[in-house]
């Protein structure tokens, strides 16, 4: 299939894709269930959801950002049925891409990105530096359109030899003194609401602080094949099943008879 394989292609050359989401039903559910959690505790006119995100800064304190976020994940997205909707966005593009017997991270990740704020930065990382296995992708989904500064940052495949050539020579292996240099060659995601974001995980990635006048608020979360290499974050304590078929859930529970002497 053509669009199989051109989605293939681009992950492969670049290390990531942007595809629309899959399901806008699950993404409105999505969409709903963050505003009626958020607007509990702010209380403001708005014309409607994407404003109300949008515009968050204007609204809030940000000593509350963290209780707000912690609040979000614990009663919201920890659900069962939440991570049903967010795996239903993208599954397709998960199945040419990673596979069709899946875990899930257990905990969606959720982050909201005040205009000048440095409270929610991630300087550049790879997730395997801090154990993350190779073998998982991450879909990012915003709740808002992304660009520039409001966005995040990625370096493509195929300038990785660029940022490895530069690590190997760098006496100060700091995250901001490698940034520096490889500055000019990341890749800015331009991402609209609608859209989500699928990249490898092992690629330098970060953001730098929101200078644009609106409130980012998104969401991540890892996925991998079930049987593929795990790194120190197992099954059970990180990753749950998502997607298991039938020979496996009979082989899981299969025991060798033991012949009696």
């Amino acid at each position: 299939m053509k669009y199989q394989k051109n989605i293939e292609k681009e992950f492969i050359n670049r290390g990531y894709c942007i595809q629309k989401v899959e399901n806008i039903k699950f993404l409105k559910k999505i969409e709903s269930e963050v505003y009626k959690s958020l607007k509990k505790n702010v209380k403001f006119k708005h014309k409607n959801i994407q404003e109300f995100f949008n515009n968050f800064h204007k609204y809030i304190d940000k000593n509350n950002l963290n209780f707000l976020r912690l609040n979000l994940i614990e009663n919201n997205l920890s659900k069962k049925k939440f991570k049903n909707y967010y795996y239903q966005i993208c599954k397709k593009t998960l199945e040419i891409i990673v596979g069709n017997e899946l875990v899930m991270q257990k905990g969606i990740n959720f982050s909201i990105q005040l205009p000048y704020d440095n409270s929610s930065l991630l300087t550049m990382h790879a997730d395997t530096w801090s154990g993350d296995s190779a073998y998982e992708a991450v879909i990012w989904l915003p709740l808002v359109n992304c660009y520039k500064s409001k966005s995040m940052y990625i370096l493509p495949a195929n300038k990785y030899k660029i940022f490895e050539n530069i690590f190997h020579k760098q006496k100060n292996k700091s995250s901001d003194n490698i940034f520096k240099k490889i500055k000019k060659h990341v890749k800015w995601i331009n991402i609209k609401f609608g859209e989500f974001l699928i990249f490898n995980q092992t690629l330098p990635h970060g953001n730098i602080i929101n200078k644009e006048n609106e409130t980012r608020i998104s969401m991540n979360c890892r996925f991998k094949s079930v049987f593929s290499p795990y790194g120190s974050k197992g099954i059970g304590d990180f990753f749950e099943p998502i997607e298991l078929k039938p020979i496996t859930k009979v082989a899981i529970n299969y025991e060798l008879p033991i012949i009696k002497k």
